[in-house]
């Protein structure tokens, strides 16, 4: 399957556009893959490229009181970058690393730039911008408004696989909470 049709089969579902649209993202794109454990991006260092994930997956961590801490997970059909970074060319204290080997689409900061220029491209990087931001909303009330359980049982649903793809050391810091306290989780929920 080409870039374009696997960019298309990924947003159809957000934004139906034709494959001609696709086919001139695609142009700005190209494939690469890194090792599991591979840190995309250090903390203190600006963005450089925007990704959509072909396979496999990438973790987003904030340094804190020695340790780091999980912000979020994407994987397949998802597009990634430390977009705040990306987007104001600046610095920030997110470090991203693979989780898994992952195969990748790049572009990097100057080809999205230009894309946002191109009518088409314009659009689609609003759609997933503003999908992006609509999941981000959704994990910020979730936190605020349902326990760790709940959490983990919605993250299960939506990602039957996650156990197996993600430490459980990291799901207990995406959940904000212990590793003791995510084993007893998974135990009650079995």
């Amino acid at each position: 399957m080409n870039t374009a049709q696997i960019l298309k089969n990924a947003f159809d579902f957000i934004f139906p556009a034709p494959i001609e649209a696709w086919e001139s993202f695609a142009k700005f794109c190209e494939m690469v893959e890194f090792p599991k454990g591979y840190v995309r991006k250090e903390a203190q260092v600006s963005e450089r490229n925007f990704y959509f994930i072909v396979q496999g997956s990438i973790g987003v961590f904030l340094w804190k009181e020695n340790n780091y801490v999980c912000l979020d997970f994407a994987f397949e059909n998802q597009f990634f970058a430390d977009y705040m970074s990306l987007l104001t060319g600046q610095e920030t204290p997110l470090c991203t690393e693979t989780l898994e080997k992952s195969t990748l689409l790049r572009i990097s900061r100057e080809n999205y730039l230009k894309l946002g220029q191109e009518e088409m491209g314009n659009i689609l990087m609003r759609v997933t911008a503003e999908s992006s931001f609509i999941n981000k909303q959704k994990q910020q009330t979730d936190l605020l408004t349902k326990t760790a359980g709940q959490r983990y049982l919605e993250l299960l649903s939506q990602r039957p696989d996650i156990a197996q793809r993600v430490s459980q050391q990291l799901l207990a810091s995406y959940l904000g909470i212990t590793p003791q306290s995510f084993s007893r989780i998974r135990k009650n929920i079995r």
